[in-house]
């Protein structure tokens, strides 16, 4: 007697994904090769989806990395007991975003756009315009003054990142390392006296040192 037929299999949708999801996959992507790696189709590919159904849950890579900061604002930054003088207020705001970002440099490429915010990080920029304001700067300049205290925190993570990739992938001697090593003394007698300990002088973590000395030039010139 014959068997029945088993059921023809029709294809179905694509198994349905969270924002979780997503926000997680996406994360690894940057993780392991950075902002450019990240593209919806890869990101659809990585979940077992489509680029279709992800605008569904986000309208395109821009909002992606959004949600993304947040994700990691929302993880990482934790809110600092903050002394009552203003002027410190700032320096510990600003220590505190230093801190959060210089561990995930990749989250600094995606806030230079300037376009791109967390919202979880405005407590701590109000942190700052408000100490600034409270050290008697104005609104406006207050705002100028944060301005620069992201440009120097940014700029400090960005090149330490950059420095420390490249001495990862390259053990080979760097330029600046080839040219101190023959620097004429008669025309550039500091660098050649600090030529040996260059590189470790400019290795150290003065991050803090050169913030308070933004603050205090910022507050020099009210």
């Amino acid at each position: 007697m014959p068997q029945p037929s088993a059921p023809r299999r029709t294809p179905g949708r694509p198994p349905r994904i969270s924002r979780e999801e997503i926000i997680g996959t996406a994360r690894r992507i940057v993780e392991e090769g950075g902002v450019d790696r990240l593209t919806m189709r890869r990101l659809a590919t990585e979940v077992g989806s489509t680029p279709m159904a992800l605008y569904h849950h986000v309208r395109d890579k821009e909002e992606l990395l959004v949600l993304l900061l947040d994700d990691y604002a929302a993880r990482t930054l934790r809110r600092p007991e903050l002394p009552a003088a203003p002027r410190e207020r700032v320096v510990v705001a600003a220590t505190s975003i230093h801190e959060a970002l210089a561990a995930c440099p990749w989250i600094v490429e995606v806030l230079t756009a300037d376009d791109l915010l967390s919202t979880s990080a405005l407590w701590f920029v109000e942190q700052i315009v408000d100490g600034l304001v409270g050290c008697g700067l104005s609104l406006d300049r207050a705002v100028h003054g944060y301005r620069a205290i992201w440009y120097y925190t940014a700029g400090e993570i960005v090149v330490r990142a950059t420095a420390a990739r490249r001495r990862t992938d390259d053990d080979r001697a760097t330029y600046r390392e080839q040219v101190f090593a023959d620097l004429d003394p008669g025309e550039l007698p500091r660098l050649t006296q600090a030529a040996d300990r260059w590189a470790p002088l400019t290795a150290e973590d003065t991050y803090q040192d050169g913030l308070r000395a933004l603050v205090d030039g910022l507050l020099v010139s009210r």
